[in-house]
Order: C-alpha cells, then sequence, then structure tokens
C-alpha cells in the first residue's frame, strides 16, 4: 500500500507597511508619490535625494511647499517617480501629488492645502502654434516696402 506523506507548508505573512498615493501633473510633467509614514523625512525624486534632482533652492522650496504647510517635514519620507516636462513642471507635478497624498493620509490637512492653492491643478500648459505664424502670437515682420 501506498503510504500518505504529509508535507508541512510554511506560510510567511508579509507585513504590509501603511502608504498613501498622490498623483501630480503640471504642463506636461506626470508625478506619483508615494508618503511612507516612518518619521524618516528624506524627500526621493527618481532614486535620487531632493537636493541633487533640483538643485535650484526655488524648486526645492515648491517641492517642499506641501510639508512645510501641514508641518510634516520629518513625519514622513516622500518617494517621488516623475518623467515628462522641465525641471520647473515637474516640481509643480511634485507639489500636487504630495498635496494629494497628505490628505489621502489625513483629511485634517485639506483646509490648509486648500487655502494654499495646493489642491489645484495649474492648467496652463504651451500654446499650440498657428499657421502663418513663427510660434503661437510672434507673427512675421511687417514691410511697408
Amino acid at each position: 500500500m501506498a503510504e500518505k506523506k504529509t508535507v508541512k507548508k510554511t506560510v510567511k505573512k508579509a507585513t504590509k507597511t501603511i502608504q498613501y498615493w498622490g498623483t501630480g501633473r503640471r504642463k506636461s510633467a506626470i508625478a506619483r508619490v508615494r508618503l511612507i509614514p516612518d518619521g524618516g523625512g528624506k524627500v526621493v525624486i527618481n532614486n535620487k535625494p531632493l537636493e541633487e534632482y533640483f538643485t535650484k533652492g526655488t524648486l526645492q522650496y515648491i517641492v517642499n511647499q506641501p510639508l512645510v504647510e501641514t508641518k510634516t517635514t520629518s513625519k514622513y519620507t516622500v518617494m517621488v517617480n516623475v518623467h515628462g516636462g522641465g525641471f520647473s513642471g515637474q516640481a509643480g507635478a511634485v507639489r500636487l501629488g504630495i498635496a494629494r497624498a497628505l490628505c489621502e493620509a489625513d483629511l485634517g490637512y485639506r483646509p490648509a492645502l486648500k487655502a494654499a492653492g495646493f489642491l489645484t491643478r495649474d492648467p496652463r500648459s504651451k500654446e499650440r502654434k498657428k499657421y502663418g505664424l513663427h510660434k503661437a502670437r510672434r507673427a512675421p515682420q511687417f514691410s511697408k516696402r
């Protein structure tokens, strides 16, 4: 007779870490932001520290605005994947993504972020070029003769 073999299965329980997501868009830049509530206080953009990715102080200031407004600079680690557009558009997209993720983390932050204007997507983008013109509005130089 065939003997039954008993096999013990070990089940690994995955430890879930709470994460909050937010998507930001500005011009043609798209940022996917992830907030991890561990108290690290680091901002990492495309696997680089904030100071290394955005070398201009004004862009670093723009990215940190929602965290400073809600006094959560050292409460969350911010991981960002951003692509498209230029540095200015990317910084605006990251700011919107961080603000949306903070609202997801705690609805108490929403009034302060809304009042500061961080939850509003900036609709301005490049105007298309029209035929007969050099650029969107730049007309050819007028010649009387």
